[in-house]
């Protein structure tokens, strides 16, 4: 497994929601699972097929509070806050990442639009990290 794990997938979460990959059918395609499957903000269902023809959103995203929890040797849990100044809303993340013929690849992925609003970090390691106001 990477040393670096948290480090590691962190990088790969930023770059997925980036313009350079999600402009890019195949820097999309290696990062996403051939059954990754997403239930977007909306509510709506997507799946590899319907994000590689119809394209992702591209927007200015910043990530912020990324945990990670390991749920077996090769199955990831993401969390984490995302900041989306394009379209000025604000979504709590959530990913699974797998281990895949050696590399980590994007399984499952959902995004819930938020009310709350980033405001200050603290240095602990827990979910207790991203202070929020309303």
């Amino acid at each position: 497994m990477i040393e670096n794990l948290k480090e590691h997938l962190q990088q790969l979460e930023e770059s997925h929601t980036g313009l350079e990959v999600r402009r890019s059918k195949e820097k999309l395609d290696a990062i996403l699972a051939d059954d990754f499957f997403e239930i977007g903000s909306s509510g709506y269902i997507y799946d590899k097929k319907e994000c590689l023809e119809t394209g992702v959103v591209l927007t200015e995203m910043k990530l912020h509070n990324y945990e990670i929890y390991p749920l077996a040797h090769d199955i990831v849990l993401a969390t984490y806050f995302l900041v989306d100044t394009t379209r000025e809303r604000n979504t709590l993340r959530s990913s699974i990442w797998k281990l895949i013929d050696g590399h980590w690849q994007l399984y499952f992925h959902q995004g819930t639009i938020t009310p709350l609003q980033l405001t200050s970090f603290t240095s602990s390691s827990s979910t207790e990290n991203l202070n929020v106001s309303k």
